[in-house]
Formats: C-alpha cells, structure tokens, sequence
C-alpha cells in the first residue's frame, strides 16, 4: 500500500506560478510511475502529466506542455508538479496517483493509489 498527500495548493491569478507536492509513504520502495490529473467542476478527471519511477522519463498532456514541469525526489519519496503561467482553465482539484505500470498510463483506471487532492483556482 501507498499512501499520497498533496500540498501547495491555492489561490493565485492568470500568469502566476505554484509548485505542487506530492509526498508518498508506505512501500515506497517499489517502482512506481506517478502521475498528476486534475477534474474541474463538472468535468471527468484526466491526466496532466507523469513520470517514470526512476524520474528518467516525463510525459504532458497538450494542454500544460511547455508551461508545466514534473519532477521527482526518490529520497524524499517526493514528486512536484511545477506550474507556471497558470490560466483560468486551469482551476480545478489536483491529484497525484501511483501505479506500477510502466506503460505510460494516462487513464483513471490504470492508477492504484490516489491522494486526497489539493484545490488551485486561477483569476482572472
């Protein structure tokens, strides 16, 4: 089991930054892929962007490419999500997950651990 909790969170307006933190205890030791996905009000979750268990790897969706990065710190059992030149659209609740699949996961489903959530909300 994993346990996942998010931090850093908040309210900010367009054009500003906030790094994101994902703190993982439990069996840590195993190789996870993490992922961040974000759901808007009345929206499905989706994906947002990810990284390989040893951070060699990260993957964006279109809509944060560029803007956005995530990164990992295995001694701190630690990943970040980086955003800058935060938008409007991009209020929403932002979770961090972990899964075991090594294959890029982008869907709710491929993911077995989630955390709670932390809230980001960009004015206009």
């Amino acid at each position: 089991q994993v346990q996942l909790v998010e931090s850093g969170g908040g309210l900010v307006q367009a054009g500003d930054s906030l790094r994101l933190s994902c703190v993982a205890s439990g069996r840590t030791n195993r190789r996870y892929t993490k992922g961040w996905f974000r759901q808007a009000a009345g929206k499905e979750r989706e994906f947002v962007a990810g990284i390989s268990w040893d951070g060699g790897t990260t993957d964006y969706a279109d809509s944060v490419k560029g803007r956005w990065t995530i990164s990992g710190d295995n001694a701190k059992a630690t990943v970040y999500l980086q955003m800058n030149s935060l938008k409007p659209e991009d209020t929403a609740v932002y979770y961090c997950a972990a899964t075991q699949r090594s294959n890029w996961p982008k869907e709710t489903y491929e993911y077995d651990y989630w955390g709670q959530g932390t809230q980001v909300t960009v004015s206009s």
